[in-house]
């Protein structure tokens, strides 16, 4: 009986291990809130030695106005003013090289005439 559980726990421990090297070092990670009734999102892909980061509105109105500004370690990657399209959507997309330590996204978006919101992801 002990050298079946000794075996069981050994498998046990074994498959533990394996899972634990086959789970990906750095998953993704994505922030959300609200502005003037839109949903916005970041998200950080580690992708290429570097990070896909992803700005995504959604629920403004069609046609309106918003500035989105994404930002890396404090400096501006990306600033345009952009229209929703007819589904209320606006997507901005853009590639940075990893940096020596964490690495400090922030996405602001400010809708035509209104208050800025922002988000802010740590990788």
């Amino acid at each position: 009986m002990k050298k079946i559980l000794a075996a069981g726990v050994a498998a046990a421990a074994a498959a533990g291990s394996t899972l634990l090297v086959a789970t990906p070092a750095h998953a993704d990670v994505e922030r959300t809130g609200t502005c003037a009734g839109a949903t916005y999102e970041l998200t950080v892909d580690r992708e290429r030695g570097g990070f896909e980061v992803d700005a995504d509105l959604d629920g403004t109105r069609p046609g309106s106005s918003w500035r989105v500004a994404i930002r890396h370690d404090g400096e501006v990657v990306t600033s345009k003013v952009r229209t929703a399209d007819r589904e209320g959507e606006i997507d901005v997309d853009t590639w940075r090289r990893n940096t020596a330590g964490s690495d400090t996204f922030r996405l602001t978006v400010t809708p035509a005439g209104g208050a800025a919101c922002s988000v802010k992801v740590t990788v």
